[in-house]
């Protein structure tokens, strides 16, 4: 099958079909290019998409981003910006692999084609002149022949006239055989020609145009066969992103399994956890016996000396938590400290006593406004430096961040120093890179920058030892929780307070001392104590910095002195030490060196 044989006498409907060919070359290349725009703008789209929807820095939405469920959103939404990737990846590649290389193909396609065609054209051309010459040939054969035969007419014509002389028969004789010598020439010469023309008619017909057909043919083929390749490779280049685009999807699955509702609960808890004891149960108060309660309250307080209401500790049951009726007696909390500047002499342990009917529904009742105190005074003018305006558990929180913040420019300003004095170094051994002493301001200004951070940081490093303190253990808090509201600084309970009014009894404010408080509890730790047999020492500690424990339940610690461990850290910040028999108490974890006996290789520092 070839289309020289075939289609020998097709000249112009060939030429006709190449050219439609190239036409459908040219409207596929159309097609990828609108493709990779569709995919271009898709990318695009999916990427703004992804963009609108990310957390903004420094914002409280960059903050909702802790829960599980926003990170594997905010997983999906970084997966689909790959995803989008790919997409421009298919428009690359089609751009690269498809369009490009077929805009060039078609240029090529079109000179040769051009080509081919200009070579027929050609060979029309000559084989056209030889047929024009074949032509003259035969109308001067026919010509002359018409002349001679005229020419022995009239010759034959004088020859038979008597009238006619002999020299005009001559005449007419010789002409008649010069007009047969011509013919015989022309005759000669159209044969010749004719022979020449069906030659270059067969090398036309059998040669030259199957020649060029069959060019035409493979140009033709090769278009077909490209045009295959190029639809192969849009496909491919469709499958290679299709493992990645899996990834992504497998990716968004990922994240949305590891989704865990516990973990987001608990993260709400620690986000609004304010710390403070839920209100205990409400006494009954039995009017119809009034002297003898009123008996029994002077009669305690006798007992203990003082000439306040009696007091009671809250502790816990087995079955329920009663925050203010105690069966078995703890042992005696950590102490917590009422203000930074208390730390280093111990903080005071959290009492409350235990009051009327009356003052319990009033604090009962006020606790609610307390903590819309809080939000007004978070909402409204600058918060306090020692947030102390916060919940206990939110304020411990915020200070941590604080010192975790403070200690980050600590390590950033050193690294500074160290720089600029290994640069002071370099220009010392090298004079003329630099002056070493313009460099001392520089230096001076960064130690100065230190030292104020590090006051900084131990200011607030003070104020959360305070919230350590006065916060119970959260990994032993049924045995060491003593069942009491935690204490809030002076200004800020002053300041959510100061709507609430005394009780019928007039014996409740929130101004209350606490010292009569803390004589109350510490004999009645006392009693407790009695009782007990001593805890066995679990190690042994040494005292990196002096402590005065003025407070119940602390003792006092020399920097240098060696002491025994009888209860170690359970979170709350405190370790109980033992230094005689009857000398025992809390100090701060942080101002002591612990050395456990279980850990013999190694020890266990709390700095």
């Amino acid at each position: 099958m070839s289309w020289g044989t075939e289609l020998w006498d097709q000249f112009d409907n060939l030429e006709k079909h190449t050219q439609w060919g190239i036409d459908i070359l040219e409207k596929y290349i159309k097609f990828v290019k609108e493709r990779t725009e569709i995919e271009l703008s898709y990318a695009k789209q999916l990427r703004n998409l992804s963009k609108k929807y990310q957390p903004k820095k420094n914002s409280k939405e960059e903050e909702e981003y802790r829960y599980t469920a926003c990170k594997a959103f905010l997983s999906t939404l970084n997966e689909m910006n790959d995803y989008a990737g790919q997409h421009e990846v298919i428009s690359e590649n089609m751009t690269s692999q498809i369009t490009v290389e077929l805009t060039r193909y078609v240029q090529d396609l079109k000179q040769e084609r051009k080509s081919h065609f200009h070579e027929g054209r050609k060979a029309q051309q000559h084989i056209e002149t030889c047929w024009k010459q074949l032509e003259s040939s035969k109308r001067r054969f026919e010509r002359d022949c018409k002349e001679a035969d005229r020419a022995q007419q009239y010759f034959e014509k004088m020859d038979a006239d008597i009238n006619v002389t002999k020299a005009d028969v001559e005449k007419a004789r010789q002409q008649a055989q010069t007009r047969h010598q011509m013919a015989e020439d022309s005759k000669a010469d159209y044969s010749l020609i004719l022979q020449k023309f069906n030659q270059e008619q067969r090398e036309y017909y059998y040669t030259h145009i199957p020649t060029i057909f069959q060019k035409i043919q493979e140009m033709e083929e090769r278009r077909i066969v490209r045009v295959g390749e190029s639809m192969k490779t849009y496909a491919e280049v469709d499958r290679q992103v299709i493992p990645i685009i899996g990834k992504c999807l497998d990716e968004i699955v990922k994240a949305a399994k590891s989704i865990d509702q516990k973990n987001d609960s608990q993260l709400v808890i620690e986000a609004y956890k304010s710390g403070f004891e839920p209100p205990g149960d409400i006494e009954f108060e039995d009017y119809t016996q009034p002297m003898k309660r009123t008996v029994s309250d002077n009669s305690l307080s006798n007992s203990r000396g003082e000439g306040k209401p009696e007091l009671k500790f809250g502790g816990k049951s087995k079955g329920k938590l009663w925050p203010f009726i105690k069966k078995n007696k703890p042992p005696p909390p950590p102490p917590a400290s009422a203000s930074p500047s208390a730390v280093p002499n111990g903080p005071q342990s959290p009492k409350q006593q235990k009051e009327p009917l009356s003052h319990r529904f009033n604090e009962f009742m006020t606790s609610k406004p307390k903590i819309h105190c809080f939000r007004s005074l978070k909402r409204g003018g600058a918060a306090p430096e020692d947030f102390s305006n916060l919940p206990p558990e939110q304020r411990r929180k915020k200070l941590q961040q604080k010192v975790d913040e403070l200690n980050k420019d600590i390590q950033k300003e050193m690294d500074q120093r160290d720089a600029i004095t290994k640069m002071k170094d370099v220009y010392l051994k090298n004079p003329q890179m630099g002056d070493p002493a313009s460099l001392d301001h520089k230096l001076t200004e960064v130690s100065q920058n230190i030292e104020k951070l590090r006051l900084e940081a131990q200011k607030f490093e003070a104020w959360l030892a305070e919230v350590e303190g006065r916060l119970p253990a959260r990994s032993d808090q049924a045995r060491r929780q003593s069942g009491m509201y935690d204490t809030q600084s002076p200004a800020t309970v002053n300041n959510c307070a100061q709507d609430r009014e005394s009780s019928p009894d007039g014996s409740y404010t929130e101004e209350q001392s606490q010292e009569s408080e803390v004589k109350v509890l510490a004999t009645d730790f006392d009693d407790e104590f009695d009782d007990e047999e001593p805890l066995p020492a679990i190690g042994t500690c040494k005292a990196l910095y002096t402590f005065e424990g003025q407070n119940e339940g602390t003792i006092s610690v020399v920097e240098g002195e060696t002491l025994y461990v009888i209860e170690e850290d359970k979170g709350d910040g405190w370790t109980r030490i033992r230094r005689s028999e009857d000398e025992e108490g809390y100090v701060p974890t942080s101002y002591v060196e612990v050395y456990l006996d279980k850990n013999a290789k190694g020890a266990k520092t709390y700095i």
